[in-house]
């Protein structure tokens, strides 16, 4: 490490985010510990309850389970390091290990906004354009967005992690944050750092687009929501894209605060409350969200950590109807899997729908849209 000595190249950095020892830095751990644990158990818990229940095979709860996998990872990349300086008296990390970690926490927040732009135009399509939905957002473009996500979120980044890593740094080396990030390590290069005002710029545009694209999604869906004449309609429609708007919420505007004040100087400790935020915070709420409300996820995650013993009849008997329950005017396919069979209901499995002027029929079974968003029997058809 460098002292004084400013010819020298530094080799490592010095977190000064974090309390002394002896200012009661063990009391952070704990809950710290604590918060991180149920970050992984819970987003690992709504991933395997999407990928192992087939009822949940569509487009959003696979975006979902995506989110929930990336932020294992995303949160990993800096916790751990935190929970490592707030027991040991050497708060240091190593220039590769603070590119690394710049790298990773950024690649995946990067991949995260992006899936939650592509989780806000797939709701547009959905909600909005209801009958064309099926074709339009197909497995196999599901898996291409989530992917394609991933990887630009991870390449676009490249450019600039070799650009600092070229850069010298020969003192002094004290990081103001709790974890390696783009504006106080370049402060801390010894060259002009000009360039910052420029990466500032780059990062603000490319929150300005995203956040744009999601609220233009968002004034679309509620436009379309508040067409439907029936309150319970409204309401169970507002309930599911509510979810995904809070995790919007709490993501850019934590990241908002953080990336678009242009170097503008904040209060040390302001600064460490916004990291935690957007850090901490956001992913673990992230899985209650999800989970508390969203009754078909709920339903999941008791299949997934219950025994069938302890499942309610509902479950058990496995008599699902899928269907797109925010979709306001018809219901364009449904997976029917009944065992046994219920009373007023034959064995149909993996049933497809046709539509007929708008109304869904169902191998004969005639339905009729209720509230906009639930479909019960009306008839049965023997067409």
């Amino acid at each position: 490490m460098v002292g004084a000595n400013q010819t020298s190249m530094v080799t490592e950095f010095l977190f000064s985010g974090f309390p002394k020892f002896e200012d009661g830095s063990l009391l952070l751990f704990i809950p710290l510990f604590i918060i991180y644990t149920f970050i992984i158990v819970g987003n690992l818990t709504v991933f395997f309850a999407v990928r192992m229940d087939a009822h949940l095979h569509n487009p959003m709860y696979n975006f979902i389970s995506t989110f929930s996998f990336l932020e294992v990872w995303y949160t990993t990349a800096t916790i751990p390091k935190m929970l490592s300086n707030l027991v040991s008296e050497k708060r240091t990390i190593s220039m590769t290990g603070c590119l690394l970690q710049m790298y990773f926490f950024h690649s995946l927040g990067n991949s995260e906004g992006i899936l939650l732009t592509t989780m806000a135009i797939d709701r547009y399509v959905a909600i909005c354009n209801p009958l064309r939905y099926p074709t339009i957002m197909t497995p196999r473009l599901c898996a291409q967005l989530s992917a394609g996500s991933c990887i630009f979120g991870f390449l676009v980044l490249l450019p600039e992690i070799a650009w600092i890593s070229t850069l010298p740094f020969c003192g002094p080396n004290q990081i103001h944050q709790i974890f390696c990030d783009f504006e106080p390590v370049l402060r801390l290069a010894c060259t002009d750092t000009s360039m910052i005002l420029i990466e500032d710029v780059i990062h603000a545009v490319a929150i300005i687009i995203a956040v744009l694209i999601i609220a233009l999604s968002y004034i679309g869906i509620i436009t379309v929501i508040l067409r439907i004449p029936s309150v319970e309609g409204r309401q169970k429609a507002f309930s599911t894209c509510a979810s995904h708007l809070g995790v919007f919420l709490m993501f850019y505007g934590s990241v908002s605060l953080m990336y678009l004040r242009f170097s503008a100087p904040f209060p040390p400790t302001l600064d460490t409350v916004i990291a935690v935020m957007f850090a901490v915070l956001a992913p673990f709420f992230n899985p209650i969200i999800y989970s508390l409300r969203n009754k078909d996820m709920k339903i999941a995650i008791k299949k997934l950590l219950c025994s069938p013993q302890m499942l309610p009849p509902s479950v058990t008997m496995q008599h699902y109807y899928s269907t797109i329950d925010y979709v306001p005017y018809a219901m364009i396919s449904v997976k029917v899997a009944v065992s046994p069979p219920v009373e007023g209901w034959r064995d149909i499995k993996d049933a497809e729908t046709q539509t007929d002027r708008g109304v869904p029929v169902v191998f004969g079974r005639v339905y009729r849209p209720e509230g906009g968003t639930l479909f019960k029997e009306d008839k049965t058809s023997n067409r």
